[in-house]
């Protein structure tokens, strides 16, 4: 979702500088790179570590969710270049689609509703969001599992990524990735690497992905 679908990784800066500034600590556009795709978990592991702070990680992690859930609702939605044309074709289309994210399910619940009215229709047929598996990305059960709920082999899924966290978790799951690198470079090893999804179609990017 966040950098791929829409384009919301300045909000996470801003929420990011923000929890941190509560921790005493700076934090940097560095930051945000090396901890771009999640899992929140990790983000908040590291926010403690960056800090020194003694707070429970559960208050920082809560703490963190308001304040992004916070900048999503009061912000216009934001497409990435070429990810509303997709994610219409492909609808317009019925090929099955799954939204696969480290994001937790109250952070995709507050644009969801924004992204199916600007669409006309339901996005998708799936949702899998960080708090629903037991390891989120770059595990591949995220993955695995929006395979699994749209009943179909990891191999027969188009992956979109930007992050390195995500792309580890869409290849080691079995799918066939395209990436798009956004805030942090991403190996190109059994990916297609593309600059944005801006004139890509569902057959021209199976068509071009490596075999």
């Amino acid at each position: 979702m966040d950098g791929t679908l829409i384009d919301s990784e300045g909000l996470w800066l801003q929420a990011e500088i923000t929890v941190m500034e509560e921790l005493g600590a700076p934090w940097t556009e560095a930051d945000q790179a090396f901890c771009l795709g999640g899992p929140l978990e990790r983000v908040v592991r590291y926010m403690l570590e960056r800090s020194r702070s003694e707070e429970p990680e559960t208050r920082v992690m809560v703490r963190l969710l308001d304040t992004m859930e916070a900048h999503l609702l009061a912000s216009p939605l934001a497409w990435r270049p070429g990810a509303r044309a997709l994610l219409a074709e492909a609808r317009e289309r019925g090929v099955p689609t799954a939204l696969v994210s480290a994001s937790w399910g109250r952070l995709i619940d507050a644009v969801g509703d924004k992204i199916e009215v600007d669409l006309g229709c339901r996005a998708f047929d799936v949702v899998v969001a960080g708090d629903d598996v037991t390891n989120s990305k770059p595990h591949p059960e995220p993955y695995q599992t929006a395979a699994r709920l749209l009943g179909v082999e990891p191999a027969a899924c188009l992956a979109l990524e930007d992050s390195p966290t995500g792309v580890a978790s869409a290849t080691s799951a079995g799918c066939r990735v395209v990436a798009i690198p956004h805030i942090a470079e991403i190996d190109p090893r059994g990916a297609l690497v593309v600059t944005s999804l801006e004139g890509w179609t569902v057959d021209s990017l199976w068509a071009a992905i490596p075999s």
